[in-house]
């Protein structure tokens, strides 16, 4: 995600480096290769242009503290019109409604349908509502089925009529059936169409004026830059959306779309799609993001999904195991899934401040756990609950059951011994003696 961008904007900074004043020069320099990385990234012009004209406004004649350094103030001041531009706060989406009704729109393969699922996923688990997804696609043939298909998968409702080809009513149709049904939320999932193609634009206002729904969507892929900002801007004129949606921001992306929309329709952006699954949804944060793209990470942002996936009567029953030197390969197989639930570990890991850097580079499969989890479920019963009892010829058994090697299943054994030593200690009086002590020596010196 941005990586191109995080990199070229890197190397502008570092001209800057080394040096005790920002002076104009210098200033010149550096925002000559910050406009470059951001038209590289296919941002809007106009955008790239008053961008950079603020950041130089605000970077003159400043005066450099003792204890910061020109680049580190730049980087700053870049974070923070980045995160302005972007739109500066979250803002969260409007589902007031008795039922509410959200209308989605967007170019054809923005991946409408699919954020749809992931939006009556979303309110569901995480806000209590009880939603309503709605297959007004009526020109696409496979749309309702795969509306359908996502429906049961998260156990929301389809609302369809096989044989209406007018979606104008399924829509009205729609919103009566989740008045008599109990349902709160209505999400209509429309048809996508080009900005220029007049009859389906007079159609979804058609849907705008007969549902009178409370946030409309405008969907769009982020790989397509630049383009989506003309095309947002289209669809604004004639809907005037509340927000935009980013889908497919984890694939080869250059940030375009993400940081020329605000700017050019005034809408923030509300939500982020990072992934195929289903749970790979965000809350759009411009901080965050500015955060990220700097390569400075989003700590919060993990701390947020590892939360999501806490429990805290199991983390209880987990201390007294670990106190007790209970803890077995069942809690351990069981710890594991926790993390495999809170999403793509590349991107998870690339969240630690000054991670993602190192790990660009590298291929990590969210399979990583495949050979793990394999080595664990050839265990018995027994051996999951009693790790000693595994001897030579059990090690040997458990090998040949997962399809790996003895030596991969001392290494695991080995960890898991070591990772059990470790947090005994530190849920223990010895280990918080230590951390006390650890403390008071870094006090003395």
């Amino acid at each position: 995600m941005f990586e191109n961008l995080s990199d070229r904007l890197e190397r502008s900074f570092k001209i800057l480096k080394g040096e005790g004043r920002i002076t104009e020069i210098h200033v010149a320099e550096t925002l000559k290769e910050v406009r470059r990385a951001l038209l590289d990234a296919d941002v809007n012009y106009k955008t790239a242009k008053e961008f950079t004209e603020t950041v130089k406004e605000k970077a003159m004649g400043q005066n450099v503290l003792t204890a910061v350094k020109p680049q580190q103030l730049m980087v700053k001041i870049v974070h923070d019109e980045l995160a302005t531009l972007m739109g500066g706060t979250a803002v969260d989406i409007n589902i007031k409604g008795t039922p509410a009704v959200i209308l989605m729109s967007g170019l054809q393969g923005s991946g409408k349908t699919t954020f749809s699922g992931k939006l009556a996923n979303m309110l569901k688990s995480k806000r209590g509502k009880n939603p309503l997804l709605v297959a007004a696609d009526v020109y696409r043939p496979a749309a309702i089925e795969q509306l359908k298909i996502l429906g049961e998968q998260i156990g929301v409702p389809v609302y369809f009529e096989e044989d209406n080809k007018n979606p104008v009513q399924i829509a009205e149709n729609a919103i009566k059936h989740a008045r008599t049904t109990g349902r709160d939320l209505v999400i209509v999932d429309t048809a996508g169409r080009l900005a220029i193609d007049e009859a389906m634009m007079t159609e979804i206002t058609a849907i705008k004026d007969a549902v009178n729904p409370e946030e409309i969507l405008f969907v769009v892929d982020a790989m397509t830059g630049q383009d989506a900002v003309n095309t947002a801007k289209e669809f604004n004129e004639r809907l005037n959306f509340n927000g935009v949606v980013l889908t497919k921001l984890d694939g080869d992306t250059r940030g375009g779309a993400a940081l020329s929309i605000r700017s050019v329709v005034d809408k923030p952006i509300k939500f982020v799609g990072t992934g195929e699954k289903l749970d790979a949804l965000d809350v759009f944060h411009p901080e965050r993001m500015a955060d990220r793209i700097l390569g400075m990470g989003d700590i919060v942002s993990l701390v947020e999904k590892a939360q999501e996936q806490y429990d805290e009567d199991e983390a209880r029953r987990l201390q007294k195991r670990i106190a007790k030197n209970q803890f077995d390969f069942n809690d351990f197989i069981a710890q594991i899934q926790q993390v495999k639930k809170m999403g793509n570990l590349k991107d998870l890991a690339s969240m630690i401040p000054g991670v993602g850097k190192q790990i660009k580079d590298l291929d990590i499969d969210d399979d990583a756990f495949k050979g793990i989890e394999a080595i664990i479920y050839s265990m018995t019963p027994a051996e999951r609950e009693t790790p000693e009892i595994i001897n030579g010829s059990r090690r040997a058994r458990i090998a040949k059951g997962s399809g790996t090697n003895v030596q991969e299943v001392n290494k695991l054994i080995k960890q898991f011994d070591e990772t059990r030593k470790m947090m005994r200690m530190m849920t223990t009086g010895g280990g918080k003696a230590m951390m006390r002590g650890a403390r008071k020596g870094g006090r003395r010196r």
